[in-house]
């Protein structure tokens, strides 16, 4: 008996890297796999396009010429995305991050179901007169977007505060528990790092270089740390416009890792994971690290708290942009064996019962039924992980 295919869904991203396109790439791939006639539209650049590059992936992509912020090319850049549109002809159309969804909703104006997922409102990233602009923005496109998907309830919260109205659902966001799980520091570090890292403290932070994930306010905090405790290292995994600057805060105590593909062993080698991020809807770095069952340290912005066990936020949350909290939250963790131990336990049960890329996949799912009305479908487990030791 043969099963009818399943719905044509077109993704669209600006981000081709980071934490953005890893969430495409995870979401086509598990649609693909259930039968679904999956696309992918974005620049032909960075990471994403490799979903659609993997020979067995089963899904299609569409290069789409688009900068990463709006200016005097957004009308041909509309212009091409409604070229690529018309080919893929699309049952729904599913916009991620800012500029995918400016460009996304002025093509289609509403006559394709579309789904607009903000990972983290544009308003939040600008100042000046283009705030309250993308605030109107984001107002009117309400009215081309059949669902807006927030991946936390703070950021739900956050954008009903700016004004915008329109049917809502909140789905967090989850991670590869496959991939993303514990393993031997001392073998991850042996893989990285030269041997005078063997029994140092570590930090590690990962995420791009961009004035978003705040690793200048990290460097002004690892300046008190590094004094605290001799001996400690501090690594920051990923590249971005921030790079140069944040070589000149730094001191020789901090390694430059740049990007890579394998940030679960970045994590595997870590004592403890920082993002100090000014703003996020719910960022993925902190979910990978706890799923690798390592403690974090995040700042409080959309999405963190709601992504820690409820129990760990005393030790895991600080205010953003504030280095002397956050050096003290960093000492705190490296000076206490036991209770990283016990954090990154929980942290790991925690992604497994809430932070489960299937999940994710399926609740998105529910919302394109919704939309479309296709029987549901079910998403494959995973490979089976082995639960490692962490010394």
């Amino acid at each position: 008996m043969r099963h009818s295919p399943g719905p044509r869904i077109l993704h669209v991203s600006r981000p081709v890297e980071g934490g953005v396109a890893q969430v495409v790439t995870d979401l086509a791939r598990a649609q693909a796999a259930t039968g679904a006639d999956v696309h992918v539209a974005c620049p032909d650049e960075g990471m994403l396009p490799r979903v659609w590059d993997t020979a067995d992936g089963g899904v299609r992509g569409h290069p789409w010429t688009a900068s990463r912020s709006p200016g005097p090319q957004l009308a041909a850049e509309v212009r091409d995305l409604a070229r690529v549109i018309a080919r893929v002809r699309p049952a729904l159309v599913h916009a991620h991050s800012a500029k995918a969804g400016l460009a996304a909703r002025l093509a289609l104006r509403g006559r394709v179901p579309t789904v607009f997922q903000p990972h983290a409102w544009s308003f939040e990233a600008v100042g000046g007169v283009t705030a309250p602009l993308t605030r109107c923005w984001e107002r009117r496109a309400a009215r081309w977007t059949d669902r807006i998907v927030c991946v936390s309830e703070a950021e739900w919260i956050t954008g009903r505060r700016a004004g915008v109205t329109g049917a809502y659902t909140v789905i967090p966001n989850g991670v590869d528990v496959a991939r993303f799980a514990p393993g031997r520091r001392s073998e991850a570090r042996r893989r990285l790092l030269p041997d005078s890292f063997a029994r140092a403290p570590l930090v590690v932070c990962v995420g791009r270089l961009c004035r978003q994930k705040g690793q200048d306010v990290l460097l002004r905090a690892w300046a008190a740390v590094a004094e605290a405790l001799p001996g400690a290292r501090l690594v920051l995994v990923g590249d971005g416009p921030d790079a140069a600057g944040l070589r000149d805060l730094a001191d020789t105590t901090v390694t430059f890792a740049g990007a890579t593909d394998d940030t679960a062993c970045w994590y595997r080698a870590a004592d403890v994971v920082v993002l100090p991020s000014r703003w996020e809807g719910m960022a993925l770095a902190p979910l990978e690290a706890m799923a690798c069952g390592r403690p974090v340290v995040v700042t409080d912005v959309d999405g963190a708290r709601e992504s820690l066990p409820p129990a760990d936020r005393a030790h895991a949350l600080v205010p953003p942009s504030d280095p002397a909290t956050l050096a003290r939250a960093l000492l705190a963790l490296l000076r206490d064996g036991p209770l990283r131990a016990e954090l990154g336990r929980r942290g790991r049960r925690h992604v497994l019962d809430h932070h489960d890329a299937r999940r994710t996949a399926s609740a998105i799912d529910a919302v394109y039924r919704e939309l479309l009305g296709p029987a549901p479908t079910t998403y494959p487990a995973t490979a089976k992980y082995r639960e490692c030791t962490t010394t």
